[in-house]
């Protein structure tokens, strides 16, 4: 295949030698950056991919589907890089609902709403407490351990969303369709996890990824049994009834 490019050319005389020096390297390095041979897909990393099935009550499929998360648990650990994130406070909600991270990422909370909420989380693997804050000011929490960290509002019962902290760099949200696909997978054993806040716990399951990928892997979660608990205020008390301004 030509390539526009050829080592043995002549350099023209009215370059200095140093250019000519310089240009001659250039040229080197880039027919040996093409001639150099391409990683194979597997070892590029291969795609896992399928679909959640989210079973509601009345055997109808779920709506919040999108909001399941889907990960790998490799056989060995692997390292995984934090990043940073949002969760924002607008119109007495947490947006998104959802917020999947790995382990030692920072979350931030932002509030756009005119007047103060006060963020909190008692769930074991990441307790916090914000304290209350007002419009345009925004809080950050570091996660170091992996789980689902719940997350509420002290001056708002309504309010609710989760961070999935994850210790793998495998994981996916699907599409409102239930469809997913985690790219970049090495080949070898994993552990199939799948997680919806509607849903009943799910068995791990073992998973091998071949050299060309998984494809239409199917995952059940049953929401059918859910029902609402009200949650508890950050001193493990119910949310007053009364005497609430906003």
């Amino acid at each position: 295949m030509a390539t526009g490019i050829c080592v043995d050319a002549p350099l023209g005389r009215g370059y200095s030698r140093g250019v000519r020096r310089l240009l001659g390297y250039t040229t080197i390095a880039l027919a040996a950056t093409l001639l150099a041979p391409r990683p194979s897909p597997a070892q590029r990393g291969v795609a896992v991919s399928g679909r959640v099935l989210l079973l509601d009550k009345g055997n109808k499929p779920g709506r919040d589907v999108g909001q399941a998360v889907v990960w790998l648990e490799p056989d060995h650990p692997v390292p995984v890089a934090p990043a940073a994130a949002q969760m924002v406070t607008s119109d007495k909600e947490l947006r998104p609902r959802v917020v999947v991270v790995t382990v030692g990422s920072t979350v931030t909370f932002p509030n756009t709403d005119p007047f103060d909420h006060n963020v909190f989380s008692l769930s074991a693997e990441g307790p916090f407490d914000l304290g209350l804050y007002s419009r345009g000011t925004a809080k950050s929490v570091q996660f170091n351990r992996p789980g689902i960290i719940r997350v509420y509002c002290n001056v708002h019962a309504q309010m609710s969303a989760f961070v999935v902290v994850r210790d793998s760099p495998y994981y996916t949200q699907p599409g409102s369709d239930g469809s997913f696909s985690i790219p970049a997978v090495p080949p070898g054993d994993y552990t199939l996890h799948a997680w919806q806040e509607r849903a009943a716990e799910i068995a791990p399951q073992p998973l091998k990824v071949g050299p060309s990928g998984v494809n239409r892997l199917e995952i059940r979660l049953d929401a059918t049994g859910y029902k609402f608990v009200q949650h508890l205020n950050k001193f493990g008390q119910p949310y007053p009834t009364r005497g609430r301004r906003y």
